[in-house]
């Protein structure tokens, strides 16, 4: 899911697969025929999570799941599981309320498990979602199949590929503020891997990254979003000064509402099926970008999260909510790839805000900075 939370196997599944194995956003057909979803929920028969009281120092296993290995699995969960710490305690004082993130631990019989956090309802934080999953076993072969072409999947003599090992390792996180002048936050990274068919000799292994983060403000407040993609920027330069560019694009293109003609939001980075750069390179590329979340995000809220405002504030707020709704439960592929496969509707659905609003044919006013924010969101811009 490029943007939902990777909290369950199904989610993580769908997410982390190659973008060639997935339906594609612009594919609304993948799962509209009654034979194609029947396939498609056979193929994925994963395992349903079982609650856990706490979490482990690793849901790797020392058999071969990449535990004590100081692979990249092992340095992947270690980053994630550092983050998702920072972040929380760092959401939990910006709030002040006392309230606490509600911790679930949730393991995979057939290997992994996840760790889901939330906060609701406190001062400043309506709801805030900060969750970690790192799932393997065996991949379905049709997605294998669909990533590297049938011509390649076959050993021989034709026979085709049988299930593939995989690994899938993701940080995921959405928070939505209660003020309608700070912005709701989304991010995501992840990494995955696949191993050879143990039926097809020679088959290479295949890894990638992906992941992102986006900003989705109610107001267009220049400074914030300018503050917000330097940060983003700055992340990226450090490795690549075509990434920004690219990844900005990038991420303008995936997170758009279709049938609406508009962006969910202002933008930031996203980047998928990443894999042709050095494995460390990207990895540090990935710790940078998590890393990023905190200074990029907090400034804004420290700056908005007591600006005054009124009914009207808020219910625009709440309509963009709408929008955020829409995409997530319409276009995104992890969302409904979950919803389709079974995957636990808590963990599926925690991305969404507590409340959200939709009016028949609103427009606002032009010039007015309700109109200012929609605009920017059809018609994106370069902050830098």
């Amino acid at each position: 899911m490029a943007s939902s939370l990777l909290t369950t196997p199904s989610q993580t599944l769908a997410a982390l697969t190659p973008a060639a194995a997935r339906p594609r956003r612009t594919s609304q057909v993948s799962f509209s025929s009654p034979r194609r979803a029947l396939r498609v929920r056979a193929a994925v028969a994963i395992e349903k999570e079982v609650p856990e009281n706490e979490a482990p120092p690793t849901f790797l296993r020392e058999d071969g799941a990449g535990a004590g290995s100081g692979s990249v699995r092992e340095r992947f969960e270690g980053m994630i599981r550092r983050v998702q710490g920072e972040i929380c305690a760092a959401l939990e004082e910006a709030d002040g309320s006392g309230a606490r993130f509600v911790e679930d631990v949730w393991s995979r019989p057939g290997g992994g498990g996840g760790i889901s956090r939330v906060l609701q309802d406190g001062n400043v934080f309506e709801k805030a979602g900060v969750n970690v999953s790192v799932v393997y076993g065996v991949m379905p072969p049709d997605a294998y199949r669909a990533a590297k072409g049938a011509a390649k999947n076959g050993a021989a003599d034709g026979h085709k590929a049988g299930p593939v090992p995989f690994f899938a390792a993701g940080i995921s996180s959405v928070l939505h503020p209660k003020n309608p002048f700070a912005p709701t936050l989304h991010f995501n990274y992840r990494y995955f891997e696949t191993d050879a068919p143990k039926d097809v000799p020679g088959a290479p292994r295949s890894w990638w990254f992906g992941g992102g983060t986006d900003l989705t403000p109610s107001y267009l407040i220049e400074e914030d979003v300018k503050h917000f993609h330097s940060v983003q920027k700055q992340a990226c330069d450090k490795f690549d000064p075509s990434f920004y560019p690219r990844f900005k694009k990038w991420c303008d293109d995936y997170f758009y509402i279709k049938h609406r003609n508009e962006r969910r939001g202002l933008g930031g980075i996203f980047f998928d099926d990443l894999n042709d750069y050095d494995q460390d390179m990207l990895l540090n590329f990935a710790t940078e970008c998590a890393g990023s979340v905190i200074p990029a995000y907090l400034p804004i809220i420290e700056r908005r999260k007591d600006t005054p405002f009124n009914e009207e504030h808020k219910a625009w707020q709440q309509l963009r909510r709408g929008r955020y709704v829409e995409f997530n439960l319409v276009y995104d592929r992890g969302t409904t790839f979950g919803l389709k496969t079974g995957g636990r509707i808590e963990s599926i659905l925690v991305s969404l805000p507590l409340t959200a609003r939709w009016e028949y044919d609103h427009k606002p006013e032009e010039g007015t900075e309700e109109f200012k924010l929609l605009d920017a969101c059809i018609n994106p811009k370069e902050w830098l």
